[in-house]
């Protein structure tokens, strides 16, 4: 347990400290929204698809793929209950601080906090599980995600369908049921595209909290409400659920790892990308993010000895 701490403390650490870069621009203008906009973009277009689409590079096998399906499946479940939990019980006066709340409880930061530490855990094969997770959140925070902190209904499902996180993902499930290999010269490029996907996202949400003000959201007790939803109920009633089945034990860490994950660094790209409460968005992934140093390493441990 002890070990897990030191993992997860380490990793956490490491994100802070991209904070602190991107908090540091901010304070002496070396960038300004129109300019955190335009690398918001790019990592939402460009960035995520190549995560999704090197995951998946590696050959196929009909086991691998049977627990991938099971690790597809628990995601699902666990984004469906969550939005179902977050809209039974958050509920806000000020319709876009209800919008970050929501999408905050909702979405775990299952790419860039969880495939690190997955790794360090399981090894490939906790990455390659962790893919099935970050696939599916995908599809959904690119559908429900966008609806739901864009306030438009009439979307158009077939441009979200043809957005670039879930065209990624089609490519990524694609190459690995054919065992499609991509060559260095163009597999490269993608590496060094989906390496940005941890420092970006993170010296945006230090942009953003360099022009926020956090004293104010200290004292905010329904952020610290949403938190709890995100870092304690959810995970820990999955870890119940789960260990009534008979799963795969790396499949089971794998998910829990994920489940378990802070808020998700893209609900301050999407809140500030359709206007929303983007400080709130900002302080609730700090937080939750300092907050994961204790909760995570706790549901990995508990799941390890439980199975």
């Amino acid at each position: 347990m002890l070990s897990n701490f030191i993992t997860v403390g380490e990793q956490v650490l490491i994100l802070f400290i991209l904070i602190a870069v991107g908090f540091v621009c901010g304070k002496i203008n070396m960038f300004n929204d129109n300019s955190v906009k335009n690398m918001t973009d790019f990592v939402l277009l460009i960035v995520t698809p190549c995560v999704i689409i090197e995951c998946f590079q590696r050959d196929f096998d009909p086991n691998m793929l049977k627990n991938l399906g099971i690790s597809a499946l628990i995601s699902l479940c666990t984004f469906v209950c969550s939005i179902i939990i977050a809209n039974l019980i958050i509920r806000d006066k000020n319709k876009a601080s209800e919008k970050v709340y929501r999408f905050s409880a909702i979405f775990s930061n299952c790419a860039f906090m969880s495939l690190p530490l997955q790794s360090a855990i399981l090894g490939a094969d906790g990455v390659f599980y962790g893919a099935a997770f970050v696939a599916v959140f995908n599809l959904i925070v690119w559908s429900y995600g966008v609806i739901s902190m864009s306030g438009d209904k009439n979307i158009n499902f077939i441009k979200i369908l043809l957005n670039p996180g879930i065209l990624g993902v089609i490519i990524g499930i694609t190459f690995f049921l054919l065992s499609i290999r991509l060559p260095s010269p163009i597999l490269k490029p993608i590496s060094y595209l989906a390496g940005l996907n941890t420092p970006l996202p993170m010296v945006i949400i230090g942009y953003h909290l360099s022009k926020a003000y956090p004293k104010k959201s200290l004292k905010n007790a329904k952020m610290y409400f949403v938190i709890f939803i995100r870092l304690i109920l959810i995970p820990f009633s999955a870890l119940g659920i789960l260990l009534l089945f008979n799963i795969d034990k790396s499949v089971l860490i794998a998910c829990l790892i994920a489940i378990s994950a802070p808020t998700a660094a893209i609900a301050t790209m999407f809140s500030a990308k359709y206007n929303q409460d983007t400080e709130l968005s900002v302080n609730i992934v700090s937080i939750s993010t300092l907050l994961s140093i204790i909760t995570m390493p706790l549901i990995v441990a508990l799941s390890q000895m439980t199975t």
